[in-house]
């Protein structure tokens, strides 16, 4: 559905964006993650129509958009970091006008309004100002407005920032149900906790360049489970870690709790040899697993650990 190609844009002698291509197709959530300044928003701006690209193009369907008043861009919807509200107007009445702006007036904007109301879960406070919502409900508002003329498209840029567990969960809830729907979702996030979740592919950019466009999973596999196997035990009184030392392969042995941790140098090896000899001293054990570098670890080792202030 959204296919980006070669986008490049120079500042000066600032490569904001340098040669970014991936693509998002329908009934999917693309991550696009990546440290401060690493391209996101200019990424965003690009695709949104409000940068022109120096170089590369953004496809909707296979369609390039030709102009700023090009139809394709209705296919568009963007949900901005900073909020675009008026705290002075009621909720609807927002609504009514961003829906202005789309061209929808009449029945039409009414049914628009009123179906994205029910979708955030505002209905009930549709007649309200909006300078007395909270974080949480004027996000989920601001997320509503982006969806009145139906776009297939929708850009997030960050949509969760400073809002509680229960409005974040309910944002989720929301885009899950906009994939259902078909609808092609790219969001940016600095939560790798919400991408783990919500995503079906993760694109990684730093530097303006795209250094990683995978699935979740095939991320992981770039830095395969460590040499730890993680032991819960049913009973832990009689087993000493300090034995296990002394077996093939082991590099350390700890005990937590109901849990046993031990290193190896061959997970393919060792692993066979501890359990074996757990076995054969009566330590039963419920459950084995390796334990998997997360989303965090993946992102931090591609593009390092240093603070990045702008």
């Amino acid at each position: 559905m959204l296919q980006v190609e070669g986008l490049t844009k120079v500042f000066g002698e600032l490569t904001a964006v340098n040669c970014v291509s991936f693509r998002a197709n329908s009934g999917e959530i693309v991550g696009l993650l990546g440290p401060n300044g690493a391209g996101k928003t200019t990424t965003v701006s690009l695709i949104a129509g409000f940068l022109k690209p120096d170089s590369g193009e953004v496809l909707i369907e296979g369609k390039g958009i030709q102009s700023d008043t090009d139809p394709v861009k209705r296919e568009i919807g963007l949900v901005p970091q900073n909020l675009a509200l008026y705290d002075k107007l009621s909720a609807h009445d927002n609504l009514t006008f961003f829906a202005a702006l789309y061209g929808l007036a009449g029945t039409k904007a009414n049914e628009a309004i009123k179906d994205a109301l029910s979708l955030v879960e505002l209905s009930d406070r549709a007649g309200e100002k909006v300078d007395v919502f909270s974080g949480g409900m004027k996000r989920r508002l601001n997320l509503a407005a982006a969806l009145l003329h139906d776009p297939q498209i929708l850009l997030l840029d960050e949509p969760t920032v400073g809002v509680d567990p229960q409005s974040r969960n309910a944002i989720f809830e929301n885009l899950e149900t906009l994939r259902k729907q078909g609808k092609t979702l790219l969001y940016t996030t600095h939560y790798m906790e919400e991408a783990e979740r919500l995503c079906d592919r993760i694109v990684i950019i730093d530097h303006g360049k795209v250094i990683a466009d995978d699935t979740l999973p095939e991320l992981h596999k770039l830095f395969p489970a460590t040499n730890v196997i993680a032991i819960e035990l049913d009973h832990v009184d009689a087993l000493k870690p300090e034995k296990i030392l002394t077996l093939p392969e082991v590099k350390s042995a700890e005990l937590e709790h109901q849990t046993l941790r031990v290193e190896v140098h061959d997970l393919s090896r060792g692993a066979p040899i501890i359990l074996r000899w757990l076995a054969e001293n009566g330590h039963s054990y419920h459950h084995v697993s390796t334990e998997q570098a997360d989303l965090e670890t993946v992102f931090l080792t591609l593009t390092g650990r240093s603070l990045r202030d702008t």
